[in-house]
């Protein structure tokens, strides 16, 4: 990709685009206090039948986690990580609240209430979109707010450092899930659930998110490729998560 990471590099050199700090969006989450807030309301709010609930529950635990390392100062750069954490989340206020979702969510809002799926799978199809689609818009919007790039000292490893998190929690989130597969399901389905979802990663997603985020940021003011690619990396996460999501069992109520 050398060629193409150079004639973009002298585009963006000739339209003269530079860092500079922007303003928060409206209406995105102020503190990460009351981002986990916001979490419990929405927890609050849907039935326990709602796929989205799955979803959410994990991504709270793993909120909560951050915030407590940011108190910790396990991070180099905590204002970094912090507006991340809040620009990340709030694209999934953002999903919640949407009349019609981006492609990348769809799978997981279409069948948030069908029959015929276990918790697991709604939980890794949310993963699926939320790093996979929003993460890389969500570190280029992080940088453009702090006046940052993704190449400035300490960002890549300090967004590493969250990888290292999460692979402290992910065995046991992903174990929680499947222990309780046998409570939903006839055993017979239990082999195709976990075959299902045991190659998607987090870790592995994070990495791709980390390129695409870097992809997105040198095609800033580049259109209309910067468009084409997004569409696309839309439709490419929104074909994983409905794979995600495929019915394994009949359950009935």
């Amino acid at each position: 990709m050398g060629w193409f990471s150079g004639a973009v590099a002298w585009v963006r050199s000739r339209i003269g685009s530079q860092p500079r700090p922007e303003p928060p969006a409206p209406g995105q989450p102020a503190t990460v206090d009351a981002l986990v807030e916001r979490m419990h309301e929405i927890d609050r709010a849907l039935p326990s039948t709602d796929g989205v609930v799955a979803f959410n529950r994990m991504y709270l635990r793993v909120t909560e986690l951050v915030r407590d390392r940011l108190v910790e100062g396990w991070f180099g750069n905590p204002a970094f990580v912090t507006r991340l954490d809040l620009v990340f989340a709030g694209l999934y206020l953002d999903a919640v609240g949407a009349g019609t979702p981006d492609p990348s969510w769809a799978p997981l809002f279409t069948c948030r209430l069908e029959q015929g799926r276990v918790p697991i799978q709604f939980a890794l199809a949310g993963m699926n979109a939320h790093i996979n689609h929003d993460l890389p818009l969500a570190v280029v919007t992080t940088c453009r707010q702090l006046g940052l790039s993704p190449d400035s000292p300490g960002v890549e490893d300090d967004y590493h450092r969250v990888n290292d998190l999460l692979a402290a929690v992910q065995e046991d989130v992903r174990r929680s899930f499947l222990d309780g597969i046998a409570l939903t399901v006839d055993e017979q389905y239990a082999g195709p659930v976990a075959n299902l979802v045991s190659g998607w990663s987090i870790a592995r997603a994070r990495d791709a998110a980390w390129t695409n985020a870097r992809v997105l940021w040198s095609l800033e003011g580049v259109e209309p490729l910067r468009t084409d690619f997004l569409a696309t990396l839309s439709r490419t996460v929104g074909m994983a998560g409905r794979y995600l999501l495929t019915p394994v069992a009949d359950l009935a109520p």
